[in-house]
């Protein structure tokens, strides 16, 4: 099954993987399907108790496949448009062309959309008749779905889940419109051409439902429903530009990765019909988001997917690469955990600490819902990854009223609260302990002193001191007595990290643990433990393990300019790439998630973060470009940093930075870049700077908090 694209924004291909789960997925903030596929999802609508809660099965009406015709010298394409984020079917043939498109409308999130056109070639003047595969049945698993009246021409299903969350807890609603579709359509003699739309609207509400609905009818009349959506996705990847000359399927991975977690991501203010039409909608049209989980919103029935459950994925591996373009995208994934903060606090109770501790696994409340109880008790490190995401944003944006207005300041109260309750104290060792965890590497369990969970514990607590310097508050003297005193694990000897006490080298590891003390985390440490960690875990680590793992050591030889070993590494992704349309799988042998945007997301970092060196720090962002021998340039437009958009240029000889927006409310604060070997400073208009190790600074004179 071949590519047959040289572009890198659009995957084309005869046939279609034989695995149905690795068809392309077709999905906004909102909802979300494979396509083909006989159900659709809805952001944060689950069914099910506790470990049993999951994505709530939809029924999906764009499940609607042409039929191939068994006539001679029918051509047949499927293609992925990451530029429009349409998929595509046509069939062509000497007399006519058939085209079939599926979008979840960019602008409009409430409307799944089916397009059938067909063609005629000059010569024909006979009627064409295309007939249609539609599978479709109104009934679900998860919702107790009635018919209402027609709307329009659209048929009407409304219900509500079966199984709160939690005892007592809400059941939320849908309301459903679509269009019939026919069996067959046919283009009658007397006309060259014809287009047919198909609508699914839901909402939360009927006035939602209905809005949208028609909306999409008017926009269909106009023949202007494809094309503002289109625009829509020409102004994302207007802010979010990442080009490099290179490999092809480096390209298309980069491009295919940035489309999939693109496509999660709350609707920017800015997007071509924003805001109009959305009625009630779960808070969709608010900018709310309800998290971002492995396998997508396509993905996440019972038993597919983690369940469509949230986890760190979305802080660690998700995150930085949406907060460097939208940081109002990640400001609402941050939102979706301070609106699961109750549950959080209750995490806390229920083992024993205070505080809030973030669930391993998370859907709607924040309780726990991870169908296994040993990592809910034991991968604790989630709450420390979630406040490293916190403390990202506020760097890169300086945004207060995050944390004053919006509870942001409660969450990271009560996470500080958590690691020091979580703590104990070791007479024999003279500093604070936690025991009884899972760290990353989920091959061990019942270690005391995980040392990537350690660190992220004392980033947790470093950050709410300096947090609460900024915003005036008072410093709890425990916050800074534990951050001073955990133990990290050290072998002075080796002059390395051992994962947890009592790691022996050379034993087995899952995936990426301690080599993230480096990156993200950038846990103090030199060079050379730098590299002795990453020798020491990089011959030990499962090799068809999870996908964002190779990504991380990347980084990690990147920092010491180990390019072409970093790049070997970093090419081991590629088997966690499918065609033809750049689905990740989990691991590299197949198994586990599909669309495994956690691993997209490590991929991306090792751009974002690694060929560029980019690290998002207290006072500064700070560069530091390497990349192979292969790529000969590297442009990245939209990057979002205090206010102002930047646009870096990098080549081997030299980097141009240039800034081509400044927000007006609040004002974005001047930049200057400082080259870090002499010294000098720069400040940042637009200008080309030598490619040497660079530090982004703010305020015209330096003034570095």
């Amino acid at each position: 099954m071949a590519d047959g694209s040289e572009d890198p924004a659009v995957f084309s291909s005869s046939s279609l993987p034989t695995d149905p789960r690795l068809l392309a997925t077709v999905t906004n903030a909102y909802l979300g399907t494979r396509v083909y596929h006989d159900t659709l999802h809805v952001s944060g609508v689950y069914s099910g108790a506790v470990g049993d809660t999951h994505r709530a099965d939809v029924p999906s009406p764009a499940n609607v496949r042409m039929v191939v015709p068994s006539e001679p010298g029918m051509d047949e394409t499927f293609t992925l448009d990451t530029r429009t984020g349409t998929f595509s079917h046509e069939l062509r043939s000497a007399d006519y062309v058939a085209t079939q498109q599926i979008y979840a409308h960019c602008s409009l999130v409430h409307l799944l959309v089916v397009s059938i056109t067909i063609q005629r070639s000059p010569h024909n003047t006979r009627p064409i008749t295309i007939q249609l595969q539609t599978p479709f049945e109104p009934k679900s698993q998860d919702l107790d779905l009635k018919q209402g009246p027609d709307f329009q021409g659209a048929h009407y299903v409304y219900g509500r889940t079966l199984v709160p969350e939690v005892p007592g807890g809400p059941c939320p609603a849908l309301h459903m419109l679509w269009t019939p579709v026919p069996v067959a359509l046919t283009l009658p003699a007397e006309e060259q051409q014809r287009c047919w739309h198909f609508l699914t609207a839901v909402a939360g509400t009927e006035q939602g439902a209905r809005g949208s609905y028609s909306q999409g009818l008017a926009c269909a009349a106009a023949g202007s429903l494809h094309r503002c959506h289109a625009q829509a996705w020409a102004a994302v990847w207007q802010g979010c530009g990442v080009e490099l000359t290179g490999p092809l399927r480096l390209q298309q991975a980069l491009r295919g990765s940035l489309f999939y977690l693109l496509s999660s991501i709350t609707p920017h203010p800015a997007l071509p019909g924003h805001g109009i039409g959305y009625g009630i909608d779960h808070g969709i049209s608010h900018g709310i988001s309800h998290g971002i989980s492995p396998g997508g919103l396509a993905n996440g029935a019972r038993g597919e997917e983690y369940w469509g459950h949230i986890f760190w994925d979305q802080e660690t591996w998700i995150f930085p690469n949406i907060l460097l373009f939208y940081p109002e995208a990640a400001r609402a994934m941050l939102e979706y955990r301070i609106r699961t903060l109750e549950g959080a606090l209750h995490n806390a109770r229920e083992q024993g600490y205070e505080g809030a501790k973030f669930p391993w696994e998370s859907a709607a409340t924040g309780r726990e819902v991870c169908p296994e109880e040993i990592y809910g008790a034991q991968e604790i490190h989630v709450t420390g990854d979630v406040l490293v995401a916190f403390e990202q944003y506020y760097h890169i944006t300086q945004d207060q009223r995050l944390f004053m207005e919006a509870g942001g300041w409660r969450l990271v109260c009560a996470v500080a609260q958590y690691w020091c309750s979580r703590m104990v104290w070791s007479e024999q060792e003279q500093c604070y302990h936690i025991r009884d965890v899972m760290p990353p590497d989920e091959h061990h369990c019942h270690v005391d002193n995980s040392a990537y969970t350690n660190a992220v514990a004392q980033r947790s607590l470093t950050f709410a001191a300096h947090l609460a310097q900024d915003l005036a508050m008072p410093v709890p003297e425990q916050w800074l007595c534990c951050a001073s005193s955990i133990k990290v694990p050290f072998d002075a000897g080796k002059g390395y990290h051992p994962e947890y006490d009592g790691y022996s080298p050379g034993e087995p590891v899952k995936q990426a643990d301690v080599v993230l003390l480096g990156f993200p985390l950038m846990h103090p440490m030199s060079p050379q433990v730098r590299r002795n960690d990453l020798e020491m875990y990089e011959p030990v680590t499962e090799l068809h393990g999870p996908a964002m793992t190779w990504s991380m050591f990347a980084v990690g030889w990147l920092e010491l300019k180990e390019v072409q070993r970093a790049q070997a590494l970093l090419n081991k992704c590629f088997s966690n790439i499918t065609e033809p349309f750049k689905i990740w799988v989990e691991n590299s042998d197949g198994s586990g998630a599909v669309n495994f945007l956690t691993g997209m997301g490590g991929f991306l970092q090792a751009i974002l973060f690694g060929y560029t060196g980019f690290r998002i720090t207290r006072s500064n962002l700070r560069f530091d470009p390497a990349f192979p021998d292969d790529i000969h340039e590297l442009n990245i437009s939209g990057v979002s940093y205090l206010g102002n958009k930047l646009r870096f240029s990098i080549t081997r000889e030299e980097m141009g930075i240039e800034v081509t927006e400044c927000a007006q409310d609040p004002p974005a604060l001047p930049l200057e870049a400082v080259l870090e070997q002499s010294g000098q400073r720069l400040p940042l208009h637009k200008g080309v700077v030598p490619a040497l190790g660079l530090l982004l600074q703010w305020g015209p004179h330096g003034d570095i908090p």
